[in-house]
């Protein structure tokens, strides 16, 4: 055996020369027919469970409707009222959390493995008995309306509100935020009714993924298998984006703001269109990381903000293009017009491959970081799997991130980053 050198500096090796491999899932069908992605990983005995339903906000008939319902399902049972549930997981040291979307809602749950046992059945109850108490229902939106009136006071929630409004259209469930009378006229029986189609007669997924037990599918079949379950997939409603005529706005929201919120946003396809890959390749150099082109120049040469960024929306859908920042009032202007300079540079003149590089190996660094632990593991398989795409889809974006070139990145850049394209809101 070779003796290390401990005086002799390790050779470095690249992330853009290592071989990348997703490790695979295990799929199969509990008795009602709800699929389950299972990864068995991790030395920790630790694992999670995640309930995706058809029930995010595409399928609301009321503003507001699937978010207070998907909040609600763990606020009392016809056998444990809302501390007594909630009691009831952290007695076992458990975290039970739930999350609504635009297409999807989410019921999580962290738990030792050796506690599973014990919490699937609390699970079910949760999810099986939720009762919809007018009192629960009264707080929720007390609550609410008094975190939305908080929140309403800051240019950033505002701005991140509004620029969804004019690239998708205020109907558009991408598009819509809720009012104060919208969580008014929300009622028990609206809650109870989505409830009913969405979760008890809706259709579910679930994904689990850590130190399983050996007998983890039994388990699940056993808790979850009897459930009612629709086998296919809800169908998003079929709601075409109507964008605002108008692309530039100014809104004062605060006379005494000194500084702005900046958004900048075009639409843009989603994952399925041939562009996308590579165009992620091109937004992390433009502005998807701290040493990307809008930090560079606008926070480490002009000193305009404390940091900016660019990313592309993760809807399954439509798209966007965003970038967001926040500036000093004084500089909001011209911070918008360096924005549009590094795109100018992007369409005009072509990427030196040491840069290139760099956003390559970032990129596949994170790549790694994100295989990392079963948790990880399992949320880059549930942005697939949710997306409709497949493990090809990864390996065709790991070889993208290798080997896009230059100049296809400026093809890119002339066909998508045309100041006229996007929408400039300020907010102060």
């Amino acid at each position: 055996m070779n003796k290390l050198n401990r005086k002799e500096t390790p050779a470095i090796k690249d992330p853009i020369h290592y071989s990348f491999q997703l490790k695979p899932y295990t799929h199969y069908l509990l008795a009602n027919g709800i699929s389950v992605y299972s990864i068995h990983a991790g030395s920790q005995e630790v694992l999670q469970i995640e309930l995706v339903y058809s029930a995010g906000n595409c399928f609301e008939k009321k503003k507001g409707l699937a978010a207070a319902t998907n909040f609600l399902l763990k606020n009392g049972t016809s056998t444990l009222n809302a501390f007594q549930l909630n009691e009831a997981f952290e007695y076992y040291g458990a975290y039970c959390n739930r999350s609504c979307y635009n297409e999807t809602a989410m019921i999580s749950l962290h738990t030792l493995s050796k506690h599973v046992v014990k919490m699937l059945p609390l699970l079910k109850v949760m999810l099986s008995d939720s009762l919809f108490l007018p009192e629960e229902l009264e707080i929720y939106k007390q609550n609410s309306k008094q975190r939305l009136k908080v929140n309403k006071q800051k240019a950033d929630f505002v701005a991140t509100r509004l620029i969804d409004s004019y690239i998708y259209g205020p109907e558009h469930p991408y598009g819509v935020y809720t009012e104060p009378e919208d969580l008014d006229a929300i009622t028990v029986e609206d809650c109870r009714q989505f409830y009913n189609d969405h979760y008890l007669k809706g259709h579910c997924k679930i994904f689990v993924c850590g130190n399983l037990p050996d007998n983890m599918s039994l388990m699940l079949n056993e808790v979850f298998g009897k459930l009612q379950n629709v086998i296919s997939p809800l169908a998003l409603p079929d709601i075409q984006a109507t964008p605002a005529q108008e692309k530039k706005y100014r809104i004062e929201n605060d006379p005494k703001a000194v500084q702005g919120a900046i958004r900048i946003a075009s639409p843009f396809p989603n994952r399925h269109h041939p562009d996308f890959q590579k165009v992620i390749v091109l937004n992390t150099l433009f502005g998807g990381f701290f040493g990307s082109r809008l930090m560079s120049n606008i926070r480490e040469i002009k000193g305009y903000t404390y940091g900016i960024y660019s990313y592309l929306q993760n809807h399954l859908q439509q798209s966007a293009w965003v970038i967001s920042t926040e500036a000093g009032k004084k500089v909001c202007e011209a911070t918008i017009n360096e924005v549009y300079l590094e795109m100018k540079a992007l369409r005009e003149n072509t990427i030196e491959e040491e840069e290139l590089l760099l956003v390559r190996n970032y990129m596949l660094g994170n790549i790694l970081g994100e295989l990392d632990g079963p948790f990880h593991l399992m949320a880059k398989w549930k942005n697939i799997i949710l997306n409709n795409l497949d493990e090809n889809y990864f390996y065709d974006s790991v070889e993208t991130i290798k080997t896009v070139t230059a100049t296809e990145l400026q093809t890119l850049a002339v066909k998508y980053m045309q100041p006229e394209l996007f929408y400039e809101l300020v907010v102060y």
